[in-house]
């Protein structure tokens, strides 16, 4: 989907900092997060990581460039216990207001008023080998798909429309746009694609440098045919 959380290629945040011997948790309460999610996927409540993914995409846009990594999980995992029904926003408020918490800070969690019913995987991890043969071989010229979605994706908006060559296959995989959104696994093959900066961004982008992403088939078609349509 299109939301803040897609800024890969954006301007105006600045420059990627790096913590040094940055700690697992910077504080008790994050790992306390770490614990709830587990929780949250021992009881259910999460069911795949791409519906975790997605429920994190939805947090309020705000909360989700000021609360930080666990900041942002929590709004997550919240979003998916309210549409679980398992907490209640009123239970919630109250329970901040009797820990001194400020009442009208910012909530970060958005649930749907209509929950997606998502089914239990039926094996982990998310590789598969039951799909058809690949469309494309190592050395393919391809090209995106520009065209956005309403759900989770894997493929960045920096990338949409864009052409690069398949440097490596990895078989199928579990098909994240459809998994998030309980609709089915839909296994489809996972190739790596090699993109030049300037295929990304323009004759301004740093000479030499290239972006790999790993992409789904359904994101790609044959760059030929991408040639035929444009005429």
């Amino acid at each position: 989907m299109d939301g803040v959380h897609d800024l890969g290629g954006k301007h105006g945040f600045g420059p990627v900092v790096r913590e040094v011997d940055e700690p697992v948790f910077h504080g008790r309460w994050e790992a306390r997060v770490f614990a709830i999610m587990r929780a949250a996927v021992a009881n259910g409540i999460v069911r795949n990581s791409d519906q975790f993914r997605h429920a994190i995409e939805r947090i309020e846009p705000v909360a989700y460039l000021s609360h930080g990594y666990y900041g942002r999980w929590l709004g997550g995992i919240e979003t998916l216990l309210r549409e679980h029904g398992t907490v209640d926003l009123e239970v919630l408020a109250s329970r901040v207001r009797a820990l001194g918490g400020d009442p009208g800070a910012a909530v970060a969690s958005r649930p749907r008023a209509e929950p997606e019913p998502i089914p239990y995987p039926p094996q982990a991890p998310g590789s598969r080998r039951t799909v058809p043969p690949p469309r494309f071989a190592v050395g393919a010229r391809v090209r995106t798909t520009a065209a956005p979605t309403a759900g989770h994706t894997r493929l960045p908006a920096y990338a949409r429309g864009r052409t690069g060559t398949v440097i490596a296959l990895h078989d199928g995989w579990v098909f994240p746009d459809s998994n998030a959104h309980g609709h089915g696994e839909c296994p489809q093959h996972l190739y790596t694609v090699e993109f030049s900066a300037a295929a990304l961004w323009g004759a301004e982008a740093e000479p030499g440098v290239s972006v790999s992403l790993d992409l789904f088939e359904s994101y790609l078609e044959p760059r030929g045919a991408c040639r035929e349509r444009a005429r």
